[in-house]
Order: structure tokens, then sequence, then C-alpha cells
């Protein structure tokens, strides 16, 4: 097991970065013990403050079990221990919108199509009450990135599939951040608001009508098309 020096800010933070990655490599596993507190500060070189609060945060992450007398093991994997370190990342790491949009076509594709096949009357008017609202911040010219948040997070709701619904929840932050990012940027094209709503709207009909294959197709169409605009922001930001 190979556990580095931290010698950056946000000390508890890196700690955590990296316990998380050892046990998402598999290099911890659910059972193992993680060696005591003296000897944490010892390999990390980091006071005792920071690895009680590294400590703290991996056992409310659930990553971590602490039991008294005993020592401190990883605990049996299950959802919430598999998306924490993703949680985690997201929040460390920078500079990762186009990174997020290549995880996006992989997650709402098929989240498109599970919720053609398995969306409920309720949850079909939940994306349809996003649109609306995003209908109304069109012609206020605001951008929207509340309700569009809020209408690909219905989409994942009506998979019905509670892991993916997790992760979906999970990211929810750091994608609306992403989402008021992207559309600042792509509103600088008079042209662009209209046509995201198009966009939803048409996604929405597919859905509601469970046409499976449609709702693949127009979400993947939707996010190549936002990830290829930003692609081409960011490098004519770098010329």
């Amino acid at each position: 097991m190979m556990l580095k020096p931290i010698k950056t800010q946000k000390i508890y933070e890196k700690i955590v970065d990296q316990i998380g990655q050892l046990v998402a490599e598999g290099q911890l596993k659910p059972g193992d013990r993680l060696p005591s507190e003296r000897e944490l500060v010892e390999r990390f070189q980091v006071s005792r403050a920071s690895i009680r609060e590294a400590i703290s945060a991996l056992e409310m992450m659930g990553l971590i079990e602490v039991r008294s007398g005993e020592g401190t093991y990883i605990r049996v994997v299950n959802i919430d221990s598999v998306v924490a370190p993703l949680a985690w990342m997201l929040f460390i790491e920078k500079d990762t919108d186009l990174e997020l949009y290549e995880a996006r076509k992989i997650l709402e594709v098929q989240a498109a199509g599970l919720a053609a096949e398995r969306a409920e009357e309720d949850e079909i008017n939940e994306m349809f009450e996003a649109l609306e609202i995003m209908r109304i911040d069109l012609e206020h010219h605001r951008l929207g990135e509340e309700a569009d948040h809020h209408f690909h997070y219905a989409i994942a709701r009506a998979t019905h599939n509670k892991i993916l619904f997790r992760l979906m929840n999970t990211i929810s932050d750091t994608m609306r951040k992403t989402l008021q990012s992207s559309r600042s940027k792509l509103y600088e094209d008079h042209s662009t608001p209209e046509k995201l709503y198009e966009e939803h709207y048409l996604l929405y009909e597919a859905i509601k009508n469970h046409d499976v294959v449609r709702a693949q197709k127009l979400m993947l169409e939707h996010l190549v098309g936002v990830e290829n605009y930003l692609a081409k922001y960011m490098l004519s930001d770098v010329e």
C-alpha cells in the first residue's frame, strides 16, 4: 500500500482522496484494517489533527468503520461507498467540464432509453414542469440552468434504477455549476437558447411516447452538440 506525503493545502481532503483511490483501485478491500493514527501521521507526514479530520470525513462518507478498541476498517462496499470517492474527486478536481460531458454521454444516453421504457405519469409531468420553467426563462432572457438541471434529474428518476439515480444525485451539484457555466458560453450565440429548448422538448416527447431508440438518439445528439461547442470555446480561449 503506497501512501504519499501530503504537501498541499486542504490536507485532510488529500488524505481522503488517496485512501478513496486505494479503495477504488482495489488496493484496500472491505475488512482491511487501516494503519494506526500514529502510523498514518508518519506515512503522510502530517499532523494528528489532519488525520483525525480525514478519518471523520471518511467515516461520514461510509468508506470506513471505526471500532472502539480495535481500529479503523474499510467497510463492506455498497453504492454509497462506491460513489463517495467520485463526489470527492469532483469536489477537488478542477477544469473537468468536458470530462463530465463524456461521463454524461455514458450515463444519460442509457438513462434516456430507460426513462422512455419505464417513466410513469408523474415523472413525465415533472419533466414537462421543468420545460415550462425553461420556456419562461427563455422568454425573460434568463439562463435557465436550474430548469435544465431539474429536467435531466427527472429523467434519472424515471429510470427506476437506484444506482443510476444515486450516481446522478452524487454529481448533481457539479452538474448544476457546469450547466450554468455551459449556458453562459452557449448563449453567446443568440440562436442557441431556443435551439436548446427545442432539443429538450423533443426529448420529452420521445420519453412521453415511450420511444426508446429516439430518446437515446436525441439525448446523444444534445450532449454531443453542447460538448462540441464547449470544446471549440475552450480552444478559442487558449488561442
